[in-house]
């Protein structure tokens, strides 16, 4: 069975929401399973460090976690354009897998969430993906021949999956933005599985 990690980090729910669906995606591949996990937030040293379990929602990711995982999606919302700081903080800890090369040859993919439109969408993906790159990760995208993507009027992208909150910063996704979360989470499972079928 190849395990797929699906790491985010989230606070208004949307971008957890999106990991949500992309597991729905993943668990529809046969021969291919989600693992669910998030990242705590970070602190000011002035304040105390979180709890080592969160008090609700999916259990802390560890960095064996990633070790074992056969493929990759991981989801922020925006922060000016890049992703979120607890997100990089943990990326940052990674240094021993990029040397072992353990993530090497796995593909990945990447989603978030804004309140806007041009909200940084396509920016934040991009910085997702380039800590991916120096770990020699294959990326997963959404090509044009998923109809969502040219039927939506919300999120979406080549690049990765997505949601616009909107004013009321709403975590509830929208059809074409649920089909695009599942579909990126069968991308990646499905190529998962074929890879390991043929040795890596």
């Amino acid at each position: 069975m190849a395990e797929i990690l699906v790491l985010y980090y989230s606070r208004g729910g949307a971008t957890a929401e999106l990991a949500r669906q992309a597991c729905r995606g993943i668990e529809s591949v046969p021969g291919a399973s989600a693992k669910l996990r998030t990242v705590p937030p970070v602190s000011a040293e002035s304040e105390g460090p979180a709890k080592p379990v969160p008090a609700s929602g999916a259990p802390y990711v560890t960095l064996e976690d990633l070790r074992t995982a056969e493929g990759l999606l991981l989801g922020s919302p925006t922060r000016f354009g890049n992703m979120a700081a607890p997100l990089k903080y943990f990326l940052d800890s990674t240094g021993s897998l990029w040397l072992s090369g353990a993530l090497a040859g796995k593909p990945a993919g990447v989603f978030t969430s804004t309140q806007t439109h041009h909200g940084g969408q396509e920016s934040t993906l991009l910085s997702m993906m380039l800590p991916l790159l120096h770990h020699g990760m294959y990326l997963v995208g959404l090509p044009y021949t998923e109809p969502a993507l040219l039927r939506t009027t919300g999120g979406g992208s080549p690049y990765g999956a997505s949601h616009v909150a909107g004013s009321q910063n709403t975590p509830q996704l929208g059809a074409e933005e649920r089909e695009l979360a599942q579909a990126l989470g069968r991308r990646v499972a499905a190529l998962a599985v074929r890879l390991a079928a043929a040795g890596g």
